[in-house]
């Protein structure tokens, strides 16, 4: 990874909002908000946004389905989605939606322009209708067998068992997930983004150091197979903007999408005017974009929208970081089996610390998929949290409470040991902006191991019944407590619920660079219960209320 500027616009993939958050989402959203935090504290300035991705027939089949507008649902869903994000600690400095003017009038300006320089192109094209609902039919409401490997059930853009991507009409027996018929095949008039004129500039950046290897080889495949051009055309009835000059045609809903992350920034400027938008979008740019998303949604990312901005004279992203799936005991996400888990589901039983952390111990710079076990998550959070650290601070602050009147000593007992403790401030910051975070995580607790062996083989409750050696006890248990400061300032990007009553706690900000200089002379706060041990009866419980949704 190249060297990162001292300005950053961050974003992750747009949650759909015809539906709740859950554990799978959150993987991304953590990741991201982990690696911003961290940014942000090393000095850089990180604006961090999202949106709610707005449009498209699954959305205004739901709200007909509720008896509401798309809109009275997608802003129902907005504030949910809200909620849900600011109570797992997602620092997101803008949550907007698709569904804006910002977005409207830039999508219109956009597609204008593209146009005019010859990138749009219009065909008559067959399309499955649905006669009984009288709609046409878009790839994910019609299901049939992959013309690739003839697996069943597929959807009518992409197999999920061989991974083919085709067009709609190559869908051997397809019938209509909405009404469960055979659809017709009628003529219909579409606009095509001539994506294979960018073929050879998405070459060039596709191997400039931009993406993840991994990612690159499956790029590979599309270009050897042939880019294909890009139908951005729905017809009515269709919950989206339409477009211009064109009654009865709307903008898919993945053109309007990736734009939205312009339009969300677009907002963002209005609340906050000193920010310079043409400076992080024009050509030139020095201001680094980065975009987090999963590696369902590759193509969309890496080949349709560098070539937009291409067309538009915006820049590219610096950067791509693509994550896996989550598997919920070794299997995919199930409402069936009660591990379909909302984030409002989590968080009425667990802490939101718990779940970021676990998602640390496993997030790496690969796109391997995550397997959340419940089982080792209890013991993971249960056995480094509790038991590692926050036992590392217990055991050295009730000496410190009751002895020393909360007071932290002139100096440290093992001075070599707190520079051997700071000394990991690179390795581990480095680690982080790989987003390498499982090797963080294992570098802090090898601390954490170190500091409590030191703690046991200084045995200050010995100590503190030995007559004169009140100066020792008082330089040992401040040392506990320093190296305590100093991995619990490590995990802050981690662990912002925990770290703002550490910081109470302390009676300091824990900030990365202020590890230099340990806490001597320094009054903290009486202790107090900091982290709850997780009882597996709240995973039942949390299980069983999934089940029942």
């Amino acid at each position: 990874m190249t060297q990162i500027s001292k300005k950053l616009l961050v974003t992750c993939a747009l949650p759909y909002a015809n539906g709740s958050i859950h554990l799978g989402h959150m993987l991304e959203h953590i990741q991201a908000d982990i690696w911003v935090r961290y940014q942000r504290m090393r000095g850089k300035q990180v604006y961090f946004i999202c949106a709610d991705d707005a449009h498209g027939t699954p959305i205004m089949l739901k709200a007909q389905k509720l008896g509401i507008t798309p809109e009275e649902m997608i802003n129902k869903i907005h504030k949910e989605h809200q909620h849900d994000f600011a109570d797992f600690f997602i620092s997101y400095d803008n949550y907007y939606s698709t569904h804006s003017i910002e977005n409207k009038i830039l999508s219109e300006q956009i597609y204008l322009k593209m146009k005019k320089n010859g990138y749009i192109k219009s065909k008559t094209i067959l399309q499955f209708y649905d006669h009984k609902n009288g709609i046409f039919l878009p790839d994910r409401f019609v299901k049939g067998h992959c013309p690739k490997c003839q697996s069943a059930n597929q959807y009518g853009d992409n197999c999920e068992v061989c991974g083919a991507t085709y067009n709609l009409t190559e869908l051997i027996n397809p019938c209509s997930v909405i009404s469960g018929v055979i659809p017709e095949m009628r003529k219909t008039q579409h606009f095509f983004f001539d994506l294979p004129l960018f073929s050879n500039m998405l070459e060039i950046w596709v191997q400039s150091g931009t993406l993840q290897p991994q990612v690159v080889n499956k790029i590979k495949e599309w270009f050897n197979s042939g880019l294909q051009q890009w139908d951005i055309t729905r017809d009515a009835p269709y919950f989206g903007f339409e477009i211009p000059n064109a009654p009865s045609k709307y903008f898919y809903v993945w053109l309007d999408a990736t734009i939205g992350y312009i339009g969300t920034f677009k907002n963002l400027c209005k609340k906050k005017p000193n920010i310079d938008f043409d400076s992080y979008w024009n050509k030139d740019s020095t201001i680094d974009l980065y975009h987090f998303i999963g590696k369902d949604i590759i193509y969309f990312h890496s080949l349709f929208w560098p070539a937009i901005l291409e067309c538009i004279g915006y820049r590219k992203p610096t950067n791509i970081f693509v994550h896996g799936y989550i598997t919920v005991n070794n299997a995919k996400m199930s409402k069936s089996r009660g591990t379909f888990i909302t984030a409002r589901n989590y968080l009425d039983y667990l802490d939101a610390d718990c779940l970021r952390y676990y998602y640390a111990t496993k997030l790496s710079s690969n796109i391997n998929d995550i397997n959340l076990n419940l089982k080792d998550f209890v013991q993971r959070v249960n056995g480094d949290i509790v038991n590692k650290i926050i036992n590392l601070a217990a055991r050295n602050i009730g000496f410190i409470n009751k002895h020393f009147n909360s007071n932290l000593s002139s100096r440290l007992s093992y001075p070599k040991l707190y520079q051997h403790f700071i000394s990991k401030s690179d390795k581990i910051g480095k680690q982080f902006c790989k987003q390498e975070y499982n090797k963080v995580i294992r570098e802090i607790i090898l601390l954490a191991d170190l500091a409590n062996r030191y703690i046991d083989n200084e045995s200050p409750w010995l100590i503190a019944k030995q007559y004169g050696r009140e100066q020792d006890l008082h330089d040992v248990c401040s040392m506990g407590i320093n190296l305590f400061r100093v991995i619990m300032t490590y995990l802050k990007p981690i662990l912002p619920g925990l770290t703002q009553r550490i910081e109470n706690f302390l009676n300091i900000s824990l900030n990365w660079d202020d590890i230099n200089n340990p806490l001597l002379n320094h009054k903290i706060v009486p202790f107090k219960t900091l982290f709850q041990r997780i009882n597996i009866n709240d995973i039942i419980n949390m299980l069983s209320a999934s089940n029942k949704k």
